[in-house]
């Protein structure tokens, strides 16, 4: 229930002050379309600050700039998570982006010709709404048997981990095995008995910052922004593979788990036997499980039938047919294998926010009163 009786009406709200709204509230400014950026944290880029403490970017710095503003790293070092916070903070700042912190979003309804976005501190009318919301709206996507486990046995979803210390003594299984499940199982093996579970996702061979993939990474990168994309023949199993089982490994490689001696188990883990997880057919006496199975799309929020039967929203390139005026920023392949990460999602803003120009400028005079700082 709202806390505060006030409305405020502009023309675009933005959900969510990440990587995706700041670029689209960026673009937004540039073509004089008012906006807003909602978020419930407390500073601008706590969403990377949250994760676990040594995650760095798989891509390298020349690469993770937003519009307008080159990251500030030397051009093939890969920023951990606490830089790359503070540079989204320093990003909105730059170009006096309107964010409002401490502000969570409690729905959105249609009204008319527009919407209504109902958070914890007012009420916005606006005609058009951009859901850049990354994790906002998303929990962990654990399974059913986690309920049977021993309770003794500490469970986190690797959203919830941070480091080796915050884990029991003894072995540790992490269920995935994509590139977050791999790099947080190499990191345990240093201390912990180490059993990795989950369908092999692949691998980039070369060595990130190695010649090898300082040659290899231009290749990769133009695939991945203009080859791998949604107009292409393989849209639908890329889609379905990154959605669902996340993508390759990219920093820690099969040869590295080999040698800190992770036990790699390729089966799924779908058996409680005696409060233990069952791992290749065999209860495994474990202390701690970490889930590194993905997220689950929640967007119960959103009171609009704009979802297929995949939990996803029916939208290309953000744009929602079904709902004139909403889009979408930053979504797994959003247009392309890059539109979730910093390398590709200021192309994606880009054309998000020539929609809503274009929008704007048909309906008549965008709205231009903007909010009062929270």
């Amino acid at each position: 229930m709202d806390t505060d009786d006030t409305t405020t009406d502009i023309d675009t709200v933005i959900i969510g002050a990440g990587q995706a709204g700041l670029s689209t509230a960026y673009h937004l400014q540039r073509r004089g379309i008012p906006c807003v950026v909602l978020d419930a944290a407390a500073r601008v880029g706590d969403g990377w600050r949250r994760q676990w403490d040594s995650l760095k970017l798989y891509s390298p710095a020349h690469v993770d700039g937003l519009p307008g503003l080159p990251f500030p790293a030397p051009r093939w070092t890969f920023p951990g998570k606490d830089a790359v916070g503070d540079y989204l903070e320093t990003y909105a700042r730059t170009f006096g982006l309107p964010v409002r912190l401490g502000t969570r979003v409690q729905a959105l309804d249609g009204d008319g010709d527009g919407y209504v976005v109902s958070t914890d501190r007012g009420r916005y009318t606006c005609r058009s709404v951009v859901v850049c919301t990354g994790t906002f709206g998303r929990t962990g996507a654990v399974p059913d048997i986690a309920a049977v486990l021993d309770p003794a046995i500490l469970q986190l979803h690797s959203s919830e981990y941070r480091r080796p210390g915050q884990v029991n003594d003894g072995p540790v299984l992490v269920v995935g095995a994509s590139h977050s499940g791999t790099d947080i199982a190499f990191e345990l093996a240093e201390t912990h008995p180490t059993i990795l579970a989950g369908r092999d996702c692949g691998e980039i061979p070369p060595r990130l910052g190695s010649p090898a993939f300082r040659v290899v990474f231009p290749v990769l990168l133009f695939a991945w922004k203009h080859v791998l994309t949604r107009r292409s023949p393989m849209r639908a199993k890329l889609m379905g593979e990154l959605r669902n089982h996340g993508g390759p490994m990219l920093r820690v490689k099969r040869r590295d788990l080999l040698a800190r001696g992770v036990e790699r188990v390729t089966s799924r883990v779908e058996e409680v036997r005696d409060g233990r997880p069952v791992v290749g057919g065999t209860p495994r006496d474990v202390t701690t499980v970490v889930w590194a199975t993905g997220f689950r799309q929640v967007f119960d929020w959103i009171h609009l039938p704009i979802l297929g039967e995949d939990g996803w929203p029916r939208e290309m390139r953000g744009v929602v047919d079904d709902a004139p005026g909403l889009f979408f920023c930053g979504l797994c392949f959003q247009y392309a294998f890059s539109s979730m990460v910093l390398p590709g999602v200021g192309r994606d803003a880009a054309y998000v926010a020539d929609r809503i120009a274009a929008r704007s400028h048909t309906l008549g005079k965008a709205t231009t009163s903007l909010p009062t700082a929270a």
